[in-house]
């Protein structure tokens, strides 16, 4: 099966085991999809993430955040919302003062720029626009 939004399918992993309150969740290994858990890590979106190796293709492996009430029980998820922006069928590009500010500053925009992957706050401290992946929060 040939799968044309492999981020969007991404996406829909970690909202599904988000859902179900699963700790961790597998999708194939690309690139870009390194990058884009990189930057949920960074961003404190998600615990960590490793690449698991199987003989057809990689792995990655993402350990969600989960926020946990006083006696310790998970409650929800850090990441209340993801949203796709950019879509195979129609690409959203955006200039560094363009750039929309995701729930008021408390999301991030994933922006896929000339100098790679990078958050919309990356993006206006370096003055760079490019195509916004997705946001979330």
């Amino acid at each position: 099966m040939v799968m044309t939004d492999p981020i969007g399918d991404m996406l829909a992993r970690i909202r599904n085991a988000l859902m179900v309150k699963k700790k961790e969740v597998e999708v194939p290994a690309s690139g870009i999809k390194k990058e884009i858990a990189r930057i949920l890590k960074d961003e404190g979106f998600i615990e960590d993430f490793w690449v698991k190796q199987h003989p057809i293709q990689e792995t990655l492996v993402l350990v969600l955040k989960y926020r946990r009430d006083a006696l310790g029980r998970i409650q929800e998820g850090v990441i209340r919302g993801m949203k796709r922006v950019s879509k195979p069928g129609r690409r959203v590009y955006m200039k560094r003062k363009q750039m929309p500010r995701v729930m008021g500053g408390f999301g991030v925009s994933v922006v896929s720029t000339s100098k790679g992957l990078m958050t919309d706050k990356e993006c206006r401290r370096q003055g760079i626009g490019g195509e916004v992946l997705f946001e979330v929060w």
